[in-house]
């Protein structure tokens, strides 16, 4: 590694520094960030790079550090999640977003939109035609055995059709550049693509970190992707045209969550605040004389469309997966009655199989007269003997994938042929073999390498691009000028958030207009907090009444934990009625196991332990656990501001009750530096204040976040 920041002139050319400062991609693989050599042999940067060192400023690379810093408090305060099912250290991990964007030129992003643009189309047409008529399987241009054999195919929606004919409402396209420079498609997401919330988010916090930067490259913003996202299914919904057509009543949208466990729930609640919908759970809806219904404190009130984040067969338990207790029974009879508008339609997912991919060059001159402007991977489904044949002998310079998902019919995880060893090339070929119809064979696609700031250094990272697609209702494509780019952690070459990668801010320059248009909250007006409100579920309710609760009841025990601490280590006498008083007091609150205590020191020494949650596991540490479960539930209505108070809460009591980084605490730390009898006046106004006695330097207002412009979104 080279050692470059503290050892070089601070007067250096910041951009000709990075030249030689960062280390190459990897051979066979396209550098995003070094050009190839000039014909003097010199080595250069590509654009906009060097203009994007230049406004680093005088700091140059020994600000970078520092920034990486405030990028990871700002996801930790922020509550920035991705959830890992199978870690065995905890499920929610921090998000990972690198320091670097990601840069694509406009010619480039030029490309790939239209690319794009004539996929979604295509891909519209396979669901219309293979829920309607079935003219693709009868000419044999897809194999039926994929479509039926698939679990993503939902036979009780044969012969639906879907408000103004539009089966995806939102496609995400996974793309990787080759080592020539050119865009390949590796593969689609169009069950419920994941990604929009976390992708503004980086937006926001990237943005911030380099504003000069931001502004001058002329970085397009996304802002407006949202803003057609909304009217689109303002416009598909039944009865509706556009939100402004119906001002007075406008149709009800809600996003469809699986809940507080699902790895991507904080993007879910973020969107959801983000685009002024509710989140809602399964057990939310209700399913009366085929019509869909949010449970509110006010009764039923109808709901037009759902933005769904639940897969396909959780959805309706009554015709799809019957132990399903995420989803709505009876939702498929309101969507066949055509009561409700599901974005995106159920019954999408087999479209997502890699298999797919190795048919849709023919469907697209079948259908358009035209090859696809964005090529897709070359694959091979093992299910046709003619592929299989053809590609068995050429393993190392493939990759094995499964045709279905990974949880069912057998799926399994990648497999690159070129890391499996020789010895084990028949083994594999056999299990091929013994299931055709289970893996797919795509070809062996060096990913490109993006510069990603790493502990003083810039070294390259395998990248690939994830990028939406939002339909306008009209039969056009609209898409989002960025996107969520993910990068391979360390030597990696497959790209996984599950398996430690990381991801990038993805900047799209442009030389035209940059459109300036934005969604984030600005000051209201009196008349538009009620229009603006919105339907408070009888879940969302609950938790909202426990959050009191639990508040209300950790500072009690505070005070009290406060109060008896500070009376045991003062001068008066502790012992006789009123410490048997105390000690009542502590166990019916919990902060006390339910015991006889032997000794004043016994109870001192056993109500500091108990601080943490010990075997009582009661008191301060329980409620402080309980109100951040209940706020966890209903996310999506409290502010970022509202939510860290929560967490930080929890954190830096339980923090303080364990004696920190130093073990088991003690008394002079649990007991406020005030060492009167009664708690000072910052101890006396809310869960914050007492908290403050108990963890110096706590505040009730933690955000330290730079300030959020509208120019980030």
């Amino acid at each position: 590694m080279p050692q470059f920041l503290f050892q070089t002139d601070p007067s250096q050319d910041v951009a000709s520094l990075a030249v030689h400062a960062a280390l190459p991609a990897r051979p066979g693989h396209y550098d995003e960030l070094r050009a190839p050599a000039a014909a003097s042999g010199a080595t250069r940067l590509r654009e906009p790079w060097p203009r994007f060192f230049e406004l680093l400023g005088t700091s140059g690379f020994a600000d970078l550090d520092r920034r990486v810093d405030v990028v990871a408090r700002q996801i930790r305060e922020n509550g920035i999640t991705y959830n890992i099912y199978a870690d065995a250290n905890g499920s929610a991990r921090p998000w990972s977003l690198d320091l670097l964007p990601f840069v694509i030129n406009d010619a480039d992003w030029s490309a790939i939109e239209q690319g794009l643009c004539q996929r979604a189309t295509l891909l519209n047409r396979v669901l219309g035609d293979v829920y309607g008529p079935q003219t693709l399987l009868a000419d044999k241009l897809i194999p039926p055995a994929l479509v039926f054999g698939h679990p993503g195919y939902l036979r009780p929606l044969r012969g639906y059709q879907p408000p103004g004919g539009t089966y995806l409402h939102i496609a995400a396209f996974d793309l990787a550049r080759a080592s020539d420079g050119n865009w390949w498609v590796v593969s689609q997401r169009t069950q419920a693509p994941s990604g929009l919330g976390y992708l503004l988010e980086n937006r926001l916090t990237i943005s911030g970190m380099f504003p000069e930067a931001f502004k001058e490259l002329r970085v397009q913003h996304l802002a407006t992707s949202y803003r057609r996202l909304m009217d689109m299914l303002y416009k598909l919904s039944p009865g509706g045209s556009s939100a402004q057509a119906l001002p007075h009543s406008p149709p009800r949208i809600v996003l469809l969550t699986p809940g507080p466990y699902n790895e991507t729930y904080f993007e879910q609640t973020y969107l959801a605040r983000y685009l002024g919908i509710t989140l809602v759970e399964g057990g939310d809806l209700v399913v009366r004389d085929q019509m869909l219904y949010l449970k509110t404190l006010h009764g039923l009130e109808r709901v037009h469309a759902v933005l769904r984040r639940l897969d396909d067969d959780f959805c309706d338990p009554l015709e799809l997966r019957s132990d399903s207790t995420l989803g709505v029974p009876g939702l498929l009879q309101v969507m066949r009655a055509g009561n409700v508008l599901v974005a995106n339609s159920l019954g999408t997912s087999f479209l997502e199989s890699p298999a797919i991919n190795g048919f849709l060059p023919a469907i697209s001159r079948h259908l358009f007269g035209a090859d696809l402007l964005l090529p897709s991977l070359p694959s091979w489904w093992c299910g046709e003997a003619a592929a299989r044949e053809q590609v068995l002998a050429n393993l190392p310079g493939t990759v094995v994938k499964s045709t279905y998902p990974n949880n069912m019919r057998g799926g399994f995880e990648p497999v690159i042929g070129g890391a499996v060893p020789p010895s084990e090339y028949a083994a594999l070929q056999a299990r091929i073999a013994d299931n055709p119809d289970a893996y797919t064979i795509q070809q062996y696609l060096p990913l490109s390498q993006a510069p990603s700031w790493s502990a003083g250094h810039i070294v390259p990272r395998a990248a690939m691009l994830r990028v939406f697609v939002i339909a306008d209702g009209e039969g056009g494509w609209n898409v989002l000028p960025g996107g969520l780019t993910r990068i391979a952690s360390r030597e990696q070459q497959i790209v996984s958030m599950q398996r430690g990668g990381s991801s990038m801010d993805t900047w799209v320059t442009t030389r035209g207009a940059v459109d300036t248009f934005s969604m984030l909250p600005v000051q209201l007006r009196p008349e538009e907090l009620v229009p603006a409100s919105r339907p408070v579920s009888s879940r969302a309710a609950e938790n909202l009444f426990w959050m009191g609760r639990y508040t209300e009841r950790a500072e009690n025990d505070v005070r009290l934990a406060t109060v008896a601490l500070t009376w045991l280590n003062s001068d008066e006498d502790n012992a006789g009625e009123l410490f048997d008083a105390v000690d009542a007091l502590c166990q019916r609150s919990g902060l006390m196991p339910a015991a006889p205590t032997l000794s004043v020191r016994m109870f001192e020494a056993t109500l500091v332990a108990e601080l943490a949650g010990g075997p009582a596991q009661g008191g301060v540490a329980r409620n402080l656990g309980a109100l951040a479960f209940a706020a966890g539930q209903i996310r999506d209505r409290l502010s970022p501001e509202h939510w860290r108070l929560v967490v930080t809460a929890h954190e830096g009591f339980m923090r303080m009750a364990s004696g920190g980084k130093g073990g088991e605490p003690g008394v002079p730390e649990a007991v406020p530096e005030s060492s009167s009898g009664s708690p000072s006046a910052s101890q006396s106004g809310s869960l914050s204040g007492s908290l403050s006695g108990f963890q110096p330097g706590f505040q009730s207002n933690p955000c330290r976040c730079p300030p959020r412009t509208c120019c980030a979104a």
